[in-house]
């Protein structure tokens, strides 16, 4: 029998970190891709650093940083009473970072292939920028907002080296099903990896598969003059 605890984790940490990354996301993509910031490329680099970045890298330094050895993780520790290494929270927060290119790339990308004019005829209606970016961008940018929603939870859910440095792989707690398929292969027990596999799979396919079906309907239904 499969133990679905992983599986259901896995699940719990991709929704809260997507729900994360829409709230950091949406807004960053928005003063990238209007900004004037000389140092934008910078940003750009730095965000886009962990679809380069090997995972174990950013890992051990967020370990570094969250461990109660270390000054920043003392103060976490001390005044705010987080503990973040091997805790949800903290893979939360290295999920965040690990998959933040994925959410901010698309929304980028559909910022900056909408037509000036839609700025510029709220701003003249004595809209806020808020509202401008809440009521007239996103809803024409529904594919590449839906885009970067599905990537960020797909990629959540195959994490493995960013969750085992800042979790430690903790049964009930931090060992997510990517971390449960490498135990059973460790144990030589196929026959179980082979269910983590196939549900990770059968989960990468139809998400994928979400991802093109709605923006070729988005692409139909919302051709951009």
């Amino acid at each position: 029998m499969t133990d679905m605890a992983p599986i259901w984790l896995s699940f719990r940490l991709s929704l809260v970190t997507t729900a994360v990354l829409l709230l950091i996301a949406v807004p960053l993509a928005n003063w990238l891709a209007h900004s004037r910031f000389r140092l934008k490329v910078v940003a750009e680099t730095i965000i886009s650093l962990p679809l380069v970045l090997p995972p174990t890298v950013l890992g051990f330094y967020l370990l570094l940083a969250f461990s109660p050895s270390n000054a920043f993780g003392q103060f976490l520790d001390r005044y705010l009473g987080l503990r973040l290494v091997f805790s949800f929270p903290g893979l939360v927060i290295a999920s965040v970072l690990y998959s933040l290119p994925f959410m901010v790339n698309p929304l980028l990308a559909g910022f900056r292939a909408l037509p000036s004019s839609l700025r510029e005829a709220s701003a003249t209606l004595g809209k806020s920028g808020a509202y401008t970016l809440l009521n007239v961008l996103l809803p024409n940018i529904r594919g590449s907002l839906l885009t970067g929603i599905v990537l960020s939870f797909a990629h959540t859910m195959g994490e493995f080296g960013v969750v085992l440095m800042i979790g430690g792989n903790i049964p009930g707690k931090t060992r997510v099903a990517s971390l449960a398929l490498y135990d059973e292969v460790q144990s030589l027990n196929y026959h179980a990896a082979n269910r983590y596999a196939l549900i990770l799979f059968a989960s990468s396919f139809m998400i994928l598969l979400l991802v093109y079906l709605l923006n070729h309907h988005f692409s139909k239904a919302n051709p951009l003059p």
